[in-house]
């Protein structure tokens, strides 16, 4: 059933990044690496629309996070995850499955390879894209959310299992 689970929340997983990075790739600009975002904030045509960008990212990561807490939360019960160190085990497998598809699928390779990411201006800097340093620290602040989302999740569950008999 994990595994099942893993596989759908990567599916998902790509069809709330993929679709809109393709369309705006402006949209997704504070998860690229520092030397692009510095040349896209130097570009004119972006410097109206950028902190907005970044306002709306980080409310949309924070809100996200927030809302999956809650629904890997509910996953875990229904699965039969009724302790907190269940549903924090399962809920963290599952974040960091996402997380690991996240940077080897997506990062390593949609976002190293895939010219809809490359924003207008940055066309020279393709090295930069390709950059795994970038994506292994993004992985690894990934890693600490999803243990912190695992806790905030099992602490769900626990406190659901107290009212729910």
């Amino acid at each position: 059933m994990l595994f099942i689970q893993c596989i759908v929340l990567c599916i998902i997983f790509t069809f709330l990044i993929l679709p809109p990075l393709f369309k705006n790739p402006i949209s997704q600009i504070m998860s690229y690496p520092p030397e692009i975002r510095k040349r896209v904030e130097s570009l004119p045509q972006y410097k109206d629309m950028l902190s907005v960008t970044k306002k709306k990212n980080v409310f949309r990561k924070i809100v996200g996070t927030v809302i999956a807490v809650f629904l890997l939360a509910g996953l875990a019960y229904l699965s039969g995850k009724t302790t907190f160190i269940s549903a924090f085990s399962h809920v963290f497998i599952l974040f960091f499955v996402v997380n690991l598809y996240d940077l080897v699928i997506l990062d390593f390779i949609v976002f190293a390879h895939c010219k809809k990411v490359v924003i207008p201006g940055t066309e020279d800097m393709f090295e930069a894209y390709k950059n795994p340093v970038h994506h292994i620290k993004g992985a690894c602040k990934g890693t600490v959310i999803s243990a912190v989302a695992a806790v905030l999740a099992g602490s769900v569950v626990a406190a659901m299992s107290l009212f729910i008999r």
